[in-house]
C-alpha cells in the first residue's frame, strides 16, 4: 500500500488548526512552534523525536485533530501500527467529514490486515472527496491484495485519470489488464509512462504484454531491452527465456551464459542454461549445467525431467547423475516421480550395460513410484519395458496397459504393448497396437509439442516463484 500524505502539514497557525484551545496569544504561538517543529522532525525523517514533541502537545490539547492526525502518521512511518491506529481513529471520530483523514485510517487498516473496515473506510473517503487519488488508489490495492482484480481495476483507472503521472498506480493498473486480459489497454497504458519513464521493469511487463498477445519477437525485444537497462537475475531470466520458449536456441544459449557467468547461484538461470543446451543438442552441455542446478537447489523437482532426459542423450557422467537422483530420492521418499528418476538413472545410459546391473532393486523403485503415484504412466511404461527386457512378456503387458489408460498418446507403449503381443502370440491384437503407433509418430509432433510444455511450465513456474518472493 503506497504511503498518504499527512493532513494539515501546512505551515498555518496553530491557533486555526487547534480550534483556539488556549486564549493567551503567547501560548498559541508556543503551540503553533512546538507543532511546526514536529512536522519539520516527520518531513526530515526524525520519527521519534516528532513522537514525543506531539506526544507533549498532546497534554495541552487532547481534542486537537491535527496532533492527533500527524502523531497517527509518525507511528505509521515506524510501523509502530496499533499505536498509530488509535490516533488516527480518533482524528476520524473529531473530524469524520475529513477525506486524507479516513483514507490514512483505512491504510492504517489494511496494514494490520482488516480489509473489511478498510474498505468501508476507503469508500466513506471517496463519497466525501471522489477526486481523493490516495483512496482510489489505495482501495484498487486493497482489492489486488484480495485477489479480486476486476474489482480493483476501476479505482485504479479512477486515480490514473485524476494523476495521470502517476508512476506506480499506472503499473499497477497495467497489471491488472494483463491479468483480466485487457492487453491493448495495457499496451497503451504501458507506452505512455514508458514516455514519462523509461525504465526496465516497464519494458518488461510490456514484453509480458507481447507474450500474452503472441507477438513473441517484439516480446523478445522488450525483455531485452530491461535486461540492458538492469541486468537484473530477474530481467536476464525473462529475456533468455523468451528466446528459449520460442526455440531461437543460439541467442538463449548466450543469453543464459551471460546470465550464468554474472548470477552462478541461480537455479533457475542453470537449468535454463541446460535446457538451451539440450534443445539445442549439446546434451554434454546440458547435462554438466543441470548438475550444477541439481546441487544449487537439490530440494528443486524442476531440474530433474530435463536431467533425467539429457541423461539419457548423454551418459557419460552416470555415476555423477545417479548420485543426484539416489540424493533426490532419499530427500524425498514420499514423491513417486523422484524414485521414478532415480529407478531410471539406474538403468539407463552406460550402466544399462553393467553386468553388475540390479534389475531386482529397479524394479523395486518403480513399484515404490507407482505405490506413491499410481497416476504416473512413465512408471508403468517402463516396469512393463523391464519386464519385456527380462523376457517376462505375460507380465509386462498389463503394465503397457496401465500406462496406456494413463496416457492414450504414449507412442512407445503402444509399440512395446504389440510386440509383447507378438511374443505371446496374440497377432491381432498386436497388429492393432502397432498401428496406433504409427498413427502416432506420423505425426511426429506429440513429443516436440511435450517438450515445449514442459518448457513452458518450467518457465512459468520459475516466473511466478519469483514474482512471490517478498
Amino acid at each position: 500500500m503506497r504511503r498518504l500524505s499527512p493532513v494539515c502539514l501546512a505551515l498555518l497557525p496553530l491557533a486555526a488548526c487547534l480550534h483556539a484551545q488556549e486564549a493567551a496569544s503567547g501560548a498559541n504561538e508556543r503551540l503553533d512552534r512546538q507543532f511546526q517543529a514536529a512536522v519539520a522532525q516527520y518531513e526530515s525523517g526524525r520519527f521519534p523525536e516528532a513522537a514525543t514533541a506531539l506526544e507533549a502537545l498532546l497534554r495541552e490539547v487532547p481534542e486537537s485533530f491535527e496532533v492527533h492526525e500527524l502523531l497517527g502518521l509518525v507511528y505509521s512511518a515506524q510501523s509502530q501500527d496499533a499505536k498509530a491506529a488509535a490516533h488516527l481513529e480518533k482524528a476520524v471520530r473529531l473530524k469524520p467529514d475529513s477525506a486524507a483523514a479516513r483514507t490514512n485510517l483505512a491504510t492504517n487498516l489494511a496494514r494490520r490486515e482488516n480489509f473489511p473496515l478498510a474498505e468501508e473506510q476507503f469508500k466513506k473517503a471517496l463519497e466525501l472527496e471522489p477526486q481523493n487519488y490516495d483512496a482510489s488508489h489505495n482501495l484498487g490495492e486493497l482489492y489486488v491484495r484480495g485477489g479480486k482484480v476486476v474489482a480493483a481495476t476501476p479505482y485504479l483507472e479512477q486515480a490514473q485519470r485524476i494523476n495521470p503521472a502517476s508512476y506506480d498506480n499506472g503499473y499497477d493498473l497495467a497489471l491488472a489488464y494483463i491479468t483480466t486480459s485487457r492487453l491493448a489497454d495495457a499496451r497503451q497504458l504501458l507506452q505512455n509512462l514508458l514516455k514519462q519513464k523509461d525504465s526496465a521493469e516497464l519494458h518488461n511487463l510490456l514484453g509480458e504484454v507481447e507474450e500474452e498477445d503472441g507477438k513473441f519477437v517484439a516480446a523478445a525485444n522488450e525483455y531485452e531491452l530491461a535486461a540492458h537497462l538492469d541486468p537484473s537475475e530477474s530481467n536476464l531470466f525473462d529475456w533468455g527465456s523468451e528466446l528459449l520458449l520460442h526455440r531461437t536456441l543460439d541467442p538463449a544459449i548466450q543469453v543464459f551464459q551471460s546470465a550464468a557467468e554474472r548470477y552462478p547461484n541461480s537455479p533457475r538461470l542453470a537449468i535454463g542454461l541446460g535446457i538451451a543446451y539440450y534443445s539445442r543438442g549439446n546434451y554434454d552441455d546440458a547435462v554438466k549445467s543441470l548438475l550444477k542446478a541439481a546441487d544449487l537447489a537439490p530440494a528443486d523437482p524442476r531440474v530433474y525431467p530435463f536431467l533425467s532426459r539429457a541423461y539419457d542423450s548423454s551418459p557419460s557422467k552416470a555415476d555423477e547423475v545417479i548420485a543426484r537422483f539416489r540424493r533426490f530420492a532419499e530427500q524425498q521418499s514420499g514423491n513417486g516421480r523422484a524414485q521414478y528418476y532415480y529407478a531410471m538413472s539406474l538403468w539407463k545410459g552406460k550402466r544399462a550395460q553393467d553386468p553388475n546391473l540390479d534389475l531386482t532393486q529397479i524394479a523395486a523403485l518403480l513399484k515404490k513410484s507407482i505405490a506413491l503415484d499410481p497416476s504416473l504412466a512413465e512408471a508403468h511404461l517402463q516396469l512393463g519395458s523391464l519386464y519385456s527386457d527380462q523376457q517376462k512378456y505375460a507380465d509386462s503387458i498389463p503394465e503397457y496397459q496401465h500406462a496406456l489408460e494413463l496416457n492414450s498418446d504414449l507412442a512407445d507403449a503402444h509399440y512395446r504393448l504389440g510386440q509383447a503381443y507378438v511374443h505371446t502370440g496374440d497377432k491381432e491384437r498386436a497388429q492393432e497396437q502397432l498401428q496406433v503407433y504409427q498413427k502416432i509418430r506420423e505425426q511426429h509432433l506429440a513429443d516436440i509439442e511435450k517438450q515445449r510444455a514442459e518448457v513452458r511450465q518450467f518457465v512459468y513456474a520459475a516466473k511466478d516463484a519469483s514474482a512471490a518472493k517478498p
